[in-house]
């Protein structure tokens, strides 16, 4: 939640700093490269191939064995981060080139600002893909707040190099792609003392030879293909938006912070939580309780997910306006990101699930279903953009996501129904009736009261603050009386 936060008042400086132009579609582009890298090897598919691994070993075998595998997998990990970042700063001008060929040849030298930036954020890949290691051997033991606030750090490195560096540089917004390469390294220190606790700070031996590091790589290859699914969609939607009219790039990024707000509190904390849980469900052979564990994360997913997902729909405009809207970030950039974010909002819940059904398969080191199924909505997806692009313009970007998300969402659960591996527990019809209800009259209350843009762009800025206040927690309050008043009490959601 903190970090969460922090990223809205990162939006915050960045939006009224620098608005929406080329130049923050450039550091968007420099950004979202490495980022993507780190979504695909760290956060992605190493984790979800490593944790399995990690708690089997923790589970099943000595504290020296664990040790030695864990330095090993340090070594190999690191040496190929370290080749992989040294080619991309190297190949920085080509890969500006793939991921937004738009930039190209225009005026507003969108392409070598992009180039130049890259050079500095793209080391980050080497720094944070080591804190997610450092992350999965502390969240295998349990540790989930230590890697869960590290963002953090991200986060305040962002806002002091925009506030204290940016009007020192000739460039302002190279400010943000040095806050990147910062934060990089101090999130990387930061992990060590909660290492040093556990006896585990690793002492890197490479070792591709060996057996726990083969099995690692032997389920992160299948798993690299399923994550780069919906990494690659993501990246297809910034290659066509740099073809769009400038600022296309940042109001799809604007629109999509706010959708990683309920994402990152709720989808990414509740996967990173049942991932090494049911990794040792499986390993203990106890197929009735890793069913009760998804049960219980789809039942939470469903309780919070849908209001959510309901307020993101109603509330964009007020949301944008109050947190974005000034000199730099306009009118129209609060219209336009609007729009993308209804378009987003009806796959939040999809998005969700897939982050809660995919360990479902990873735990059992089964990397094999996700990826099939990732390439049929990354087919869909490409088609989507393909037919909505045109009449929507960014905004059918941002539907043709929520489209194949709702796609990939729904073949993860079918496959997990179809092998057993998760059986529904009783009530889920009157969940799902109880829920729909409470978000059907809050959703009724919001658009009776909430206002219109122009209402809201007429509100000073602590009229905005208290207003858009009000309105949430006024629907939260409808929406749990509603569900509660309905006979919905906390022990349905809780874990059996």
């Amino acid at each position: 939640m903190l970090s969460r936060i922090l990223g809205f008042v990162r939006d915050l400086v960045l939006a009224r700093l620098f608005g929406a132009d080329a130049t923050t579609d450039a550091f968007f582009v420099a950004f979202k490269i490495p980022n993507f890298m780190r979504r695909l090897f760290a956060e992605g598919a190493f984790s979800l191939a490593f944790v399995p691994v990690l708690t089997e070993y923790r589970s099943q075998r000595s504290f020296a064995e664990l040790k030695e595998f864990i330095d090993k997998m340090a070594g190999t990990l690191g040496l190929v981060l370290l080749l992989t970042t040294t080619i991309g700063v190297i190949a920085a001008p080509l890969l500006v080139m793939i991921f937004a060929p738009g930039f190209i040849g225009e005026d507003e030298g969108k392409y070598e600002l992009a180039v130049e930036m890259l050079h500095l954020t793209f080391p980050y890949l080497f720094f944070i893909s080591l804190t997610a290691f450092a992350g999965g051997i502390l969240n295998a033991h349990n540790r989930f707040g230590v890697p869960a606030f590290t963002p953090v750090l991200l986060n305040i490195s962002l806002i002091g190099c925009a506030l204290l560096l940016s009007p020192r540089m000739k460039e302002p917004v190279m400010a943000l792609a040095w806050g990147v390469l910062i934060a990089g390294g101090v999130q990387f220190m930061f992990q060590f003392p909660f290492l040093y606790q556990l006896n585990l700070i690793p002492k890197p031996k490479v070792a591709f030879r060996d057996k726990g590091v083969i099995r690692v790589l032997r389920l992160m290859i299948p798993a690299l293909f399923g994550v780069s699914v919906s990494q690659l969609n993501l990246l297809l939607d910034t290659l066509i938006a740099s073809f769009l009219v400038s600022g296309s790039i940042s109001w799809l990024y604007y629109s999509d912070r706010l959708m990683e707000f309920p994402v990152g509190i709720l989808g990414v904390a509740l996967g990173t939580v049942i991932l090494p849980n049911l990794s040792r469900k499986h390993s203990e052979k106890s197929p009735e309780e890793f069913s009760s564990t998804l049960d219980w994360a789809l039942r939470v997913t469903v309780l919070l997910g849908i209001p959510a997902a309901v307020g993101l729909l109603l509330l964009a405009s007020p949301m944008l306006i109050t947190l974005f809207h000034s000199e730099a970030f306009t009118t129209n950039d609060v219209v336009m990101s609007s729009r993308s974010l209804m378009a987003y909002a009806p796959g939040l819940m999809a998005i969700i699930l897939i982050k809660i059904l995919a360990p479902g398969f990873y735990a059992r080191q089964d990397t094999r279903t996700p990826v099939r199924v990732g390439i049929i909505a990354m087919f869909a997806n490409m088609a989507f953009n393909i037919i909505l692009v045109f009449p929507l313009a960014h905004a059918g970007l941002a539907l043709a996501t929520t489209l194949s998300s709702i796609l990939n969402a729904y073949l993860l659960y079918h496959w997990l129904r179809k092998e057993q591996i998760y059986q529904p527990s009783p009530g889920w019809k009157l969940i799902w009736l109880r829920t729909g209800a409470a978000a059907a009259i809050m959703g009724a209350l919001l658009i009776w009261g909430s206002g219109d843009t122009d209402a809201w762009l007429l509100l000073g800025t602590w009229e905005r603050i208290l207003h858009l206040a009000f309105w949430i927690i006024l629907g939260a309050c409808v929406y749990f009386f509603v569900l509660i008043s309905s006979g919905v009490r906390l022990r349905h959601f809780r874990s059996a």
